[in-house]
């Protein structure tokens, strides 16, 4: 995925400038509804998880009450390939964010924190290389507290507002607090570059977390996980899914 020109839990800063062109399938921009559904109905559809499955690999979207809440990423498949999960909150296509479940065959992984729109899809991955991905998916009011977006988060404020940060050669850094845990990633540099956030939390080696900001310069994506701590960090920098520059994990 492309860089435009503007860390650990959920959604990223408006750009500055115009993005650059991608690569890959852009996701669909959510429609905005035009009628009132009626509760009683949303509510009866949102009772189960909304899934989207390839070979390997099932994502899918749910609600506190069922099996699957927030959004989650099982792999379905026994072999050394990892299943992965990619989203976008809130209709921003500025930030996005992915799980990678890196535990064996019917292992799940995920974030609850979402926001009151997800797109997301299913992708399967070898090592840092994607081989295979599915069709975009977009639920609705699926969350009963949604992660609200925030459109302005720049660099100086995620700094302000956290208690550790680490950057990569001043264009990509990674912020966050230790209370309510808020990750940003922030980009800091006016080029094709990428910046991006890579974490895990909780001291789980068999999940890592990404945010990938592509909105442009002096923009942040931030990610929510609630009281799970994050455990080892780093910030990088991707020229599409390359990486091009990166400090060693840091232990928190």
């Amino acid at each position: 995925m492309a860089v435009a020109a503007t860390v650990f839990s959920a959604d990223g800063a408006a750009a500055t400038t115009e993005p650059a062109p991608r690569t890959e399938p852009r996701p669909p921009v959510p429609a905005v509804a035009v009628s009132t559904p009626d509760t009683a109905a949303t509510t009866a559809v949102a009772a189960e998880p909304e899934c989207v499955r390839i070979k390997g690999a099932e994502a899918c979207v749910g609600p506190d009450g069922s099996d699957r809440p927030g959004v989650t990423i099982e792999d379905t498949a026994n072999d050394d390939l990892h299943a992965t999960v990619e989203y976008y909150l809130n209709g921003y296509l500025g930030t996005k964010y992915t799980i990678h479940n890196l535990g064996r065959k019917g292992e799940v992984r995920g974030n609850r924190e979402i926001g009151k729109i997800v797109t997301f899809r299913a992708a399967v991955y070898e090592g840092n290389h994607r081989v295979r991905f599915g069709r975009w998916k977009t639920v609705r009011n699926i969350t009963k507290y949604p992660i609200k977006r925030e459109t302005r988060v720049t660099p100086a404020a995620a700094r302000s507002r956290s208690k550790v940060c680490t950057s990569t050669k001043g264009a990509s850094t990674l912020c966050f607090n230790e209370r309510n845990t808020v990750v940003f990633a922030c980009d800091t540099s006016a080029d094709e570059y990428q910046a991006r956030a890579e974490y895990f939390i909780a001291g789980d080696p068999t999940a890592r977390f990404e945010i990938h900001q592509l909105a442009g310069v002096n923009t942040c994506g931030k990610a929510e996980h609630g009281d799970l701590a994050v455990s080892m960090y780093r910030a990088s920098l991707f020229n599409h899914n390359r990486r091009v520059a990166t400090r060693l994990y840091k232990y928190n």
